[in-house]
């Protein structure tokens, strides 16, 4: 079997990964907010997004999906944000406030960059005459998130990964200079991380076990 990361406490992101689709949810992606999505003069030298972010209004709103009793509306990791809400209502509502807030500092949304998911029905959005996708699934912190919380795609997904890790270590476990006790230390270290990123919020079905279990032989 592959080693499996043992942890105590299941952070932030996992435990929405696991739990946040078993009912009805909407999720607002906005991709690259410092780099690529809200520039502007003023900002160039100054920490705009984040400030803005935290001044939205956002810990005080109602809005949000309740884990373990908190109320979670955003998710925010380096230039990545993440808008949850049970509504469609809900996730308009905190987009708005995050847009207003913008918009005093001179830093305006990129659309283009901007997903939404929902595992139920959704209408089609229009912010500023411009249409926000509506997606089934996006990459969060590294892992793929789907409406239906299906966790097969990930696990291939990780796999394929895996494989092109041993692909470009190929010359290396080829090689008879290398011992095999150095080869299996480099698989180890730099395969089976790759493979089991974020495993703790997986949903293993027989089939993906298989698949786990056949990439370690």
């Amino acid at each position: 079997m592959l080693p499996t990361q043992k942890s105590k406490e299941v952070n932030l992101q996992q435990a929405i990964s696991a739990k946040v689709w078993k009912r009805e949810s909407f999720v607002l992606c906005h991709r690259k907010r410092r780099v690529n999505s809200i520039r502007s003069r003023r900002a160039s030298n100054s920490p705009c997004p984040e400030y803005t972010m935290r001044n939205a209004g956002l810990e005080e709103a109602q809005a949000g999906i309740k884990i373990a009793g908190r109320n979670i509306n955003n998710l925010r990791y380096a230039d990545d944000t993440t808008l949850t809400a049970e509504s469609e209502e809900e996730l308009k509502s905190l987009l708005m406030k995050v847009k207003v807030e913008s918009e005093k500092v001179g830093l305006k949304l990129n659309i283009q960059k901007t997903k939404i998911m929902a595992s139920g029905p959704i209408t089609s959005w229009e912010i500023d005459g411009e249409t926000v996708e509506t997606v089934s699934d996006f990459i969060f912190l590294g892992s793929n998130i789907t409406a239906d919380g299906d966790c097969s795609h990930e696990i291939k997904r990780r796999l394929l990964l895996g494989r092109k890790v041993m692909t470009n270590l190929d010359s290396i476990f080829k090689s008879r200079d290398i011992t095999w006790p150095t080869k299996v230390g480099l698989v180890k270290a730099m395969v089976f991380p790759v493979i089991m990123y974020g495993c703790e919020s997986w949903t293993v079905k027989k089939a993906e076990r298989r698949r786990t279990d056949a990439f370690e032989l």
